[in-house]
């Protein structure tokens, strides 16, 4: 069973917050845990899409209290403010950035610095002035999002990591 996360602002337009639900969906019908931030916005709509899709959703809330989103299958308060971001990008096999604002740009980063899968559907472009060893990979629809992350933990899990 593979954990990905969805990360997101926790404010977003309709457009994205579409892409964000099929995303949640795609990962429910491939029997993968949706991770997220438990709030709103592009979380939300992947909790909502996963829930729907009858998958299971994890929220790890940046407060003390149980209060996510209302598709959360499990809430878990860890009172770490935006710290629990490097949390959310431990505890995923890999990735997916839908859209998104600063927060999620230090998920991504994170997730890079942990050498997790990180994908990008209409997120940060990122051009770093010299060679990263691992990249963003940029998919251009929900679907093969997921496709992509399943594929690099696949591989990853192949070498034994």
């Amino acid at each position: 069973m593979y954990y990905l996360a969805v990360v997101g602002a926790s404010r977003c337009d309709r457009e994205t917050a579409v892409l964000a639900e099929a995303v949640g969906a795609e990962i429910a019908s491939r029997g993968g845990v949706l991770l997220c931030g438990g709030g709103g916005g592009v979380m939300e709509a992947a909790s909502r899409g996963a829930k729907n899709a009858g998958g299971m959703v994890i929220g790890i809330l940046p407060g003390e209290e149980r209060r996510g989103n209302p598709f959360l299958t499990l809430a878990l308060p860890t009172g770490l403010g935006e710290g629990r971001n490097a949390v959310l990008a431990r505890a995923a096999d890999a990735l997916i950035a839908v859209g998104g604002e600063y927060g999620t740009l230090s998920e991504i980063a994170l997730g890079l610095k942990m050498g997790k899968p990180v994908i990008g559907l209409h997120t940060w472009q990122i051009r770093p002035p010299r060679p990263l060893k691992e990249k963003v990979m940029e998919a251009r629809t929900p679907e093969e999002a997921v496709e992509m992350a399943w594929k690099a933990i696949s591989a990853t899990k192949e070498k034994g990591n």
